[in-house]
Order: C-alpha cells, then structure tokens, then sequence
C-alpha cells in the first residue's frame, strides 16, 4: 500500500487544521487503516463507519432504504450519501466513502465484480465516482480502491 501518500495526506490535513472520517463497505475498514498507519493520524482521523449491509448503512448512515432498494448499495448515489452523512456523523472537514464489489461472487451484468464507487463530501461539495477496479482477487480489488481513493481524494481537496 501507498503509505508515503497516505502519510503526507495526514500531515498535509494537519497543517491545514482539517480532520477525515470513512465510510467503508467492500474495504471493510482497509482504507481507515490505511489512513492512521501514521503515529499522530488521530489529530485529523475522527472516525469511520464499517457498513456491509443495507441495514448498517440504513442505521449507522441515515441512508434510507429507498434509495438502497432503488440505486443499490453499489452506486454513485448510495456513496455519496456515505460520504455526506459520514462527514456530518464524525463532524470531519471531509470525508471519503467506498462501497463496491470485490467478490468472488455477487457481480451483475451492469455492476460486474470490480465495481467501485467512491464519495467525496467537503464542506463546499459532494462529488462521486464508479471506477472498474483491476484485481485477479478479493484481496487486490479492495486494495486497490483504497489506493485510488487516498489519490482520488489528494487530487480532490488542494
């Protein structure tokens, strides 16, 4: 795992006096174990909330089972309300979701496994993204959504 960009994203939020939180589904937690790798990470990792099911996701992230049974907990539209909720849960300056399919099983003709979606909240904004990750397992697939999303979120908050 990318631990230099992880940690320089610790340090860059605390000089900026900005904190992080996660929500997570197909990662399981992996990517906030990424993120407070970094002795100090609890200056700005305020928390994340592990969601594998609609029902965690519906009591934990006030995710409403509506929008669940409609777009699917793997969607642009699920992630960014596990973005938005889990900013306003853990009062985080931003925060950075991921729900997707890692499989080996549970892939659809329109949502194949590798299907990932990320969420982005931050105090002027919510954007998402659907990304196909490349994986030949589990383990990788997930390991590289947590890769994309400590980049996709550098990219995103300077």
């Amino acid at each position: 795992m990318n631990l230099h960009l992880s940690s320089w994203l610790i340090e860059y939020l605390k000089k900026q006096n900005q904190t992080i939180s996660c929500a997570e589904s197909c990662t399981g937690g992996m990517l906030s174990e990424l993120l407070t790798r970094k002795p100090g990470a609890s200056e700005v990792f305020m928390g994340a909330a592990i969601c594998y099911s609609y029902a965690a996701k519906t009591r934990l992230l006030s995710i409403d089972t509506s929008i669940l049974e409609s777009f699917g907990a793997v969607s642009e539209e699920v992630a960014l309300l596990m973005a938005k909720n889990s900013r306003e849960l853990f009062s985080s300056t931003f925060s950075l979701s991921i729900t997707g399919i890692a499989g080996p099983d549970g892939g659809l003709v329109d949502k194949p496994i590798g299907t990932v979606c990320f969420g982005l909240a931050t105090p002027n904004k919510l954007q998402s993204q659907r990304v196909h990750m490349k994986g030949d397992s589990r383990q990788k697939i997930r390991k590289n959504a947590c890769l994309f999303a400590i980049e996709w979120f550098a990219l995103n908050i300077r």
